[in-house]
């Protein structure tokens, strides 16, 4: 009995975190946190020099979570690839006279570096069904066996591919209904193939869910005040990066300090972090008591080790305004409690002055990753409201 007391007194411990008062299922989202941080912990492996952290979290993922394609009375679900991209095909065999149907590519999150999760297959299922459409997950490859810029050159390949007049046909998708869409590093990818000429004019709309779209400031109102606020953490994100953009993680506390951005960094620095100045894009709202972060002295070399940071295919924020302008019409989700909430605001700023139509679809009690968790066994409310919203836009706007 003791022994069992002093157990549910540490998983309390381990559980327990002081979260926002506006966050609705509290405990929930404890619960949740603890399992990544449990599955986080495979970084004593690597630590060991045994596996790759990441290689240890995609094995748990694909024991715990893929499954093979399951078709069901509504959606058709089989494997293929495209331009040898990796994907899975939900089409929606709704009774009824043939037709073209709207078509979404879908990219789904991670970090650039976890694969695909049930929940993913749950959503594309879901969203096919719903919507009578196409919805193609894409499995781009992922950290630490690709970097940048494969993730997105598989993006690219796969969507160019997909978007060619015979393909088009044989998955009966109407070639004026296409959109693009994915969360987190997903949504990532589907910005930065909306500002891409050779795929943005034949899209009709972008879907970001929480997207990461900069790398230039990790001291946003956003990133300071969810630094621990799960389940993106202010430095998991900036390592995320790292894996991304081939960078060694000891770089880590030098991103979280602005170094890389410092007043003598370079002009081309500068002229990029105008784009992402928040005391301009940002709502005075979500300025709150927050002082940009812009340090005089900065890392010496720092952006020549890291390239990718003012590369516009890992960073859409940086984009032009001639480039953003063409783009097609957007709906962005981002939440209050998530360090990436204030990417999605500045994105959509910069698009609507642009003149782009953007949606913006903000949740006071949101976390990120929380549309995800819209489903049996993990299911917040925020969640399935925020699901419900997504799919009632793609329907009206695709």
């Amino acid at each position: 009995t003791r022994l069992c007391l002093l157990l549910s007194v540490a998983a309390s411990y381990y559980i327990y975190l002081p979260l926002p008062s506006t966050i609705t299922e509290p405990w929930k989202l404890m619960l949740l946190d603890a399992v990544f941080r449990c599955m986080m912990h495979g970084n004593l492996i690597q630590d060991l020099g045994l596996c790759h952290h990441v290689r240890v979290l995609n094995f748990v993922v694909s024991v715990l979570e893929l499954r093979g394609p399951r078709s069901s009375e509504f959606v058709r679900v089989t494997d293929t690839s495209f331009s040898g991209v990796p994907a899975r095909v939900f089409e929606s065999i709704a009774p009824g006279p043939e037709r073209l149907k709207r078509g979404v590519i879908y990219f789904h999150g991670g970090g650039w570096a976890l694969g695909r999760m049930r929940s993913y297959d749950l959503l594309c299922r879901k969203m096919a069904e719903e919507l009578d459409a196409v919805i193609i997950s894409v499995d781009y490859k992922l950290a630490p066996d690709a970097h940048f810029p494969e993730q997105y050159d598989d993006a690219l390949s796969a969507c160019r591919h997909i978007l060619k007049a015979e393909v088009l046909a044989s998955l009966s998708m109407d070639p004026e209904r296409v959109a693009v869409s994915g969360d987190s590093a997903g949504g990532n990818l589907a910005a930065a193939l909306a500002v891409d000429t050779s795929v943005s004019v034949r899209l009709k709309a972008q879907a970001l869910v929480y997207p990461v779209l900069q790398a230039l400031d990790f001291n946003t109102p956003s990133y300071q005040q969810n630094s621990d606020v799960p389940i993106l953490y202010r430095p998991l994100m900036a390592r995320f990066w790292l894996e991304y953009l081939s960078g060694d993680l000891s770089l880590v506390p030098y991103l979280l300090a602005n170094n890389h951005t410092a007043l003598d960094q370079s002009q081309e620095a500068e002229e990029a972090w105008a784009k992402v100045n928040w005391t301009r894009l940002l709502a005075p709202t979500f300025h709150k008591h927050y002082k940009p972060v812009v340090p005089r002295q900065g890392t010496p070399r720092l952006l020549e080790q890291l390239p990718g940071l003012l590369d516009v295919r890992a960073a859409p924020l940086l984009a032009e305004g001639g480039v953003l302008e063409k783009v097609p019409p957007a709906y962005i989700l981002t939440c209050e409690h998530d360090v990436l909430r204030d990417d999605g605001l500045m994105y959509a700023q910069r698009l609507e002055e642009a003149g782009v139509a953007v949606t913006s679809d903000h949740y006071e009690e949101g976390f990120h990753g929380c549309m995800v968790f819209a489903f049996w066994p993990v299911c917040f409310s925020v969640g399935k409201r925020s699901l419900r919203n997504y799919i009632s836009w793609l329907e009206q706007n695709l």
